[in-house]
């Protein structure tokens, strides 16, 4: 085979190899790129009778958060567990239709508590747990839970994505000790921009600093538990 030849041969190549990468599906299944990965500590969020209860009034606005319309507040609490107390825990707002703690599994044996894995808002059966401020004290009967690492998604990733609100996704992140996390929690939302929560145990395990991002490499199944069947709060952080 002559020079010539080879070269054609290897053009062709290159272009259809051009071509398809050029028109490449970015869904899940083969990857999407990059996107933010922020650590979520234990917080807490309030109803307004219960931000009454504990501060006298409505919760005051710190900073934004990441999320549209989310904001760290001004106030903060105690909780009070079985077992410990820890104090000086964030509160975020605006205010919700009902109280939610999320604390992490480490957080939970030091609280002396056991505290399932669930999706934000979904309280029912779950742990209580009392709140404290100085002025004010609020016993809540459910409502403690270990957040599960999800991922808040616009609509139109989603769309490029290939992707539904409730799907359960594998995600890789480029920390200091890259790590492969399963069954990531897609939430769709119009509310939403485009970024994946971790908790600090999550957080601690992969090297999480700020500037860790990750990759969604492909859909894993739903788990048996009913994590995804039950979306109450799908526009809630």
């Amino acid at each position: 085979m002559n020079e010539k030849a080879m070269r054609d041969i290897l053009e062709d190549i290159i272009g259809r190899v051009l071509k398809e990468l050029d028109g490449q599906d970015t869904g899940a299944a083969g990857g999407c790129g990059s996107m933010p990965v922020e650590l979520s500590a234990r917080h807490v969020h309030l109803s307004e009778k219960d931000a009454l209860a504990l501060f006298g009034g409505p919760l005051t606005p710190a900073r934004e958060l990441s999320q549209p319309g989310q904001f760290l507040c001004k106030e903060r609490v105690r909780l009070i567990g079985p077992k410990a107390v820890m104090d000086n825990v964030a509160v975020l707002g605006p205010a919700r239709g009902r109280s939610q703690v999320e604390i992490s599994r480490t957080d939970a044996r030091l609280l002396g508590t056991e505290t399932p894995v669930r999706q934000s808002g979904d309280t029912k059966g779950t742990p209580g747990i009392i709140l404290a401020s100085q002025t004010g004290i609020v016993g809540l009967e459910e409502g403690l839970i270990v957040a599960s690492r999800h991922i808040h998604m616009p609509p139109q990733d989603a769309k490029r994505l290939g992707l539904a609100d409730g799907d359960l996704v594998s995600v890789r992140l480029d920390g200091e000790r890259p790590v492969i996390l399963e069954n990531v929690l897609v939430r769709v939302s119009d509310a939403f921009s485009l970024a994946m929560h971790i908790d600090l145990d999550e957080g601690n395990s992969s090297g999480w600093n700020a500037s860790v991002t990750g990759t969604i490499i492909g859909k894993t199944k739903e788990m048996d538990h009913g994590l995804c069947r039950h979306r109450p709060e799908t526009g809630r952080p």
